[in-house]
């Protein structure tokens, strides 16, 4: 399974049986796919050499692991830009691999497939995914949700659009909030919402302020999965890392160095949301749409 995202591009070589996934081998690399797209509507030459340079270094992968079924799925820069359709040729043509662009649905269900595989289902449960070009909300109770929806809203898209200070302004980051607050209300004003028991974070940004949360050094994704963060540690953290330029982020203990960049807006996002569905805290997973994509492959 592989997940070629606006901001990174990841890799699940895994067993599935009955439903629950079993990982093989795992791997993810900030590839920055999106970078640009938001003015140019174009991706970029650079960033689809460095997409097929990874997915070469995948495909070894695969083909080691000798995997019966392979699936590939490209999000919302590749869904967004004009020459969308000619990589996805490129990686056929060079690679022989089929990738599938998938819809904002398509996105938001395979997230929350991959969330709930392992959970009880008796929680009424909301799914939080920030990507880098898009922000999947997914809430329902056991295995199909019952409410979604896709904002144009991800943290490659925002750090290019509104902050362009390093460290951002705080004029900068009032303007990030009020236009996510305005995509919530767009998104979710006179939406009949189900009741929320609790909530989950996952993909980059959940997942690199659970790691900088516990000083992890190297990451540990035993560590990160289930971590509790509070709504006042996320605002801290936000604090703390919107203050500092990039050079200095890029120190910061359980960052990756690439995601140094597009942290701040991330957690911007996240607190927004947090706030919009008045949630004291999120817990912290690793089962995403790679996840929900391998159990989807499995049972085609």
């Amino acid at each position: 399974m592989v997940d070629i995202g606006t901001n990174s591009t990841r890799l699940l070589v895994a067993d599935v049986l009955g439903g629950r996934v079993e990982e093989v081998e795992r791997r993810n690399r900030v590839t920055r796919l999106g970078r640009g797209v938001d003015y140019s509507g174009q991706l970029a030459a650079e960033a689809i050499d460095d997409v097929c340079e990874t997915i070469a270094e995948y495909k070894a992968v695969i083909d080691e692991f000798a995997a019966e079924r392979v699936s590939i799925i490209a999000t919302s820069a590749v869904r967004d830009a004009e020459n969308g359709d000619a990589f996805v040729a490129e990686l056929r043509e060079r690679f022989d691999l089929t990738a599938e662009v998938i819809d904002g649905d398509e996105e938001a269900r395979l997230t929350y497939l991959g969330c709930v595989s392992e959970r009880s289902g008796n929680e009424s449960l909301l799914v939080i995914d920030i990507g880098g070009g898009s922000t999947e909300m997914v809430a329902g109770k056991g295995a199909e949700p019952a409410f979604h929806t896709s904002l144009q809203a991800g943290v490659v898209r925002h750090t290019e659009r509104l902050l362009s200070s390093d460290p951002p302004t705080a004029a900068e980051l009032e303007k990030l909030s009020s236009d996510i607050r305005k995509l919530l209300d767009e998104s979710l004003d006179g939406r009949n919402l189900p009741p929320i028991d609790a909530a989950v974070g996952v993909a980059g940004t959940p997942s690199s302020l659970a790691a900088i949360d516990l000083k992890l050094d190297p990451y540990d994704s035993l560590a990160v999965e289930g971590h509790r963060l509070s709504l006042e540690t996320i605002q801290w953290w936000l604090s703390r890392l919107s203050a500092l330029p990039v050079a200095e982020r890029k120190l910061v203990v359980g960052l990756h160095p690439d995601r140094a960049r597009a942290i701040v807006a991330g957690v911007v996002i996240l607190i927004e949301i947090m706030r919009r569905f008045s949630l004291k805290e999120i817990e912290v997973s690793e089962h995403d749409i790679l996840y929900g994509g391998a159990i989807s492959a499995a049972a085609s």
